[in-house]
């Protein structure tokens, strides 16, 4: 339920607040943030995940129409029965780039649901997240009008971009919360579960581990608020798009793969109870391991890191 809430504000609702036209806003915004609909941010694609600038998809402008062409794969809240439009990034023609070499001009365009021409696949079969809306997406001479195009022609990298800065601090908060529960959830667990006469929790072999989990806790959630604090120093003007790009790919990095750490412990301290269905952690489990990959893998956010220190990539 939070990446469903989650998206639905930062890859839906967003882009839309920040780049949209006023006609954009009032088509879209008013059942979006009442709640009475979903969006969803088409950016992976089959061949281009962490490669976002290789997307395939192409959009050209046919007269006062834009016909699309291409997939996407991975989409949260796209198929839903209240999703109403879908932002997707799409090759719109070419650039000269610093080197003079020609470079894809990427461009977001917004295609409502029930546009001819734009198919959702079936809900994927997913390790974890299971109650999250996710779909493959495909558009075979999708026609949208001009007017579709969200923000400037060829800037749709550049703010999806920054979009998923913004989705890394959600996905850091989202990592927090499991971090949380884990450390409740064991906590109560080995107080109550009796070995050789005595709780779990008076073996140090148990009550460590849990106590690591509690500094866990405390980093992410440090690093959490300093990522969403700086975000908001950035929009008032005190902050810079690097520190919050920096803050933002720290933070999820540590969170996401803390809360994987987390629940591979708090499995281990409920033994063969942890790998029943009837308690949670063998569903956080499955859960846990989408937050290092979502939002950008754990591999791209240490290139994004050693890249915001200086180094040379």
């Amino acid at each position: 339920i939070g990446i469903t809430l989650s998206a639905r504000v930062g890859l839906g609702i967003n882009p839309i607040l920040t780049y949209g036209t006023d006609e954009q806003k009032q088509t879209f915004l008013p059942d979006l943030v009442a709640g009475r609909a979903l969006a969803g941010f088409g950016l992976t694609e089959p061949d281009a995940g962490s490669d976002a600038g290789g997307t395939r998809t192409r959009a050209e402008l046919n007269g006062d129409e834009w016909v699309v062409n291409g997939a996407k794969a991975f989409i949260t809240n796209s198929g839903t029965d209240i999703t109403s439009v879908v932002t997707v990034t799409a090759r719109t023609g070419t650039r000269e780039g610093r080197d003079g070499t020609s470079k894809p001009e990427i461009s977001a365009i917004m295609i409502p649901s029930g546009t001819k021409g734009f198919d959702v696949a079936p809900a994927y079969d997913k390790l974890g997240w299971n109650i999250s809306d996710t779909h493959g997406l495909s558009f075979s001479d999708c026609r949208v009008p001009a007017e579709n195009l969200l923000g400037e022609r060829g800037e749709g990298y550049k703010q999806f971009l920054k979009t998923l800065d913004d989705g890394r601090i959600a996905i850091s908060a989202l990592a927090l919360g499991l971090i949380t529960r884990m450390r409740e959830e064991t906590v109560e667990y080995s107080k109550t579960r009796q070995a050789f006469g005595r709780p779990i929790a008076v073996n140090q072999g148990v009550s460590f581990q849990i106590a690591d989990l509690a500094v866990m806790e405390e980093t992410a959630r440090l690093l959490t608020y300093r990522a969403a604090w700086l975000k908001d120093e950035q929009e008032a003007g005190r902050a810079s798009v690097a520190q919050v790009k920096q803050a933002a790919s720290i933070a999820k990095l540590y969170t996401s793969e803390a809360a994987m750490d987390a629940t591979r412990t708090a499995t281990q301290i409920f033994g063969g109870n942890g790998f029943m269905e009837e308690y949670p952690v063998a569903r956080f489990y499955r859960d846990a391991k989408i937050l290092e990959i979502g939002e950008g893998t754990s591999e791209v956010q240490r290139m994004l890191i050693a890249r915001g220190l200086g180094l040379p990539s």
